[in-house]
């Protein structure tokens, strides 16, 4: 009897440990792949913040096809949301040319990246000179400084798709004496 006994005893410790063990394995492997998901992630978020870095220096060197060298064929300007949205790299390449003529000592530092997943958000201080006619309109000379943040929104491949930024245009035009268009 105390044989039939230490044997039931025997077969439940095993069956516990196998249990036990399989559970563990469980959850080693819902780790592994917790931990690859947060790597990949990861790995998107840096690859996205060099592309978008990347961008901002060439706009500080005012190479129109390198800042956009990394956008989508479709690629949206939304600026801060109170125009109407520019649509594609040819139509945002004009704009940008137009700007850098006018203002050609435009420059942004002090930079502050913050990446999550496919959108990229980059905090700095930009400044210029109005310098040149932009729009029908003659250049007053006046400079103007402002903090901004720049948002990206990138696709899968790393092509950014959106471009939104917080500040209102209105605030730079009033700064430098332009009349923005009603």
């Amino acid at each position: 009897m105390k044989r039939i006994f230490f044997f039931i005893i025997a077969a439940a410790f095993s069956l516990v440990a196998c249990n036990n063990k399989s559970e563990s394995t469980v959850s080693s492997d819902a780790k592994d792949t917790a931990k690859t998901a947060v790597d990949d992630k990861e790995t998107k978020e840096i690859r996205n913040r060099k592309i978008v870095m990347e961008s901002i220096e060439a706009f500080n060197a005012h190479d129109v096809d390198a800042v956009m060298k990394e956008a989508d064929p479709n690629t949206m300007e939304y600026g801060d949301g109170s125009m109407t949205p520019i649509k594609g790299i040819d139509s945002v390449k004009a704009g940008m040319k137009m700007w850098f003529a006018a203002i050609p000592d435009v420059k942004g530092e002090d930079f502050k990246v913050v990446a999550d997943g496919d959108w990229v958000m980059v905090y700095g201080k930009w400044t210029g000179t109005w310098k040149n006619e932009f729009m029908g309109q003659k250049a007053t000379g006046k400079s103007f400084k402002i903090y901004d943040v720049d948002i990206f929104k990138l696709n899968e491949d790393g092509k950014i798709m959106e471009h939104h930024n917080v500040q209102s245009p209105q605030t730079t035009a009033y700064q430098i004496g332009m009349k923005m268009p009603k």
